[in-house]
C-alpha cells in the first residue's frame, strides 16, 4: 500500500451527511440523463422496462413472482449502466484499438447479454406457470 496517499488529498471525499446524500443524488440523476441521451441500448432497455414493469404489476402472480419479474428488468438496466461506465472509462484512456480495451468492453457486453437472458428466462418461467401450467 502506498503510504503517500491520504484520503484528505482526495477532493471528492470531503462531503459528509446530508450534503453528501444530495450530491450523490445529483450525480446519480446526471448518470441516468447521460445514459438516456448517449446510450441507445439503455434507451431500448428503458423502453422495454416501461412496458414490462406495468405488465408485471398487473399479472395474476404472487408477490415473490412479481418482485422477480420487476427485479430482472431492473437488473438489465443496472448492468447496462455498469457496461456503459466501463466503455466510458476505456474511451477516456484512449480511442486506440487495443486487445485489453476490447476485452473489457466485451466483458461488459457479455454481462448485459447474461442479464437479458436471465430476464427472459425469469419472465418465461413465470408466464408459463401462470398461463400454461
Amino acid at each position: 500500500m502506498d503510504s503517500k496517499y491520504s484520503i484528505k488529498d482526495n477532493p471528492h471525499k470531503g462531503n459528509k451527511g446530508f450534503t453528501r446524500a444530495i450530491r450523490a443524488a445529483i450525480n446519480s440523476w446526471n448518470g441516468l440523463k447521460y445514459a438516456f441521451h448517449e446510450e441507445s441500448a439503455f434507451r431500448q432497455e428503458l423502453a422495454l422496462s416501461v412496458v414490462l414493469i406495468p405488465v408485471a404489476i398487473f399479472l395474476p402472480c404472487s408477490s415473490v413472482e412479481r418482485i422477480l419479474l420487476i427485479a430482472s428488468v431492473f437488473l438489465v438496466l443496472i448492468v447496462e449502466l455498469l457496461n456503459s461506465s466501463v466503455e466510458a472509462a476505456i474511451d477516456r484512456i484512449s480511442f486506440d484499438i487495443h486487445g485489453l480495451s476490447k476485452r473489457a468492453k466485451d466483458f461488459g457486453s457479455a454481462a448485459v447479454l447474461l442479464a437479458l437472458f436471465m430476464c427472459f428466462i425469469t419472465w418465461m418461467i413465470i408466464l408459463y406457470d401462470i398461463y400454461l401450467k
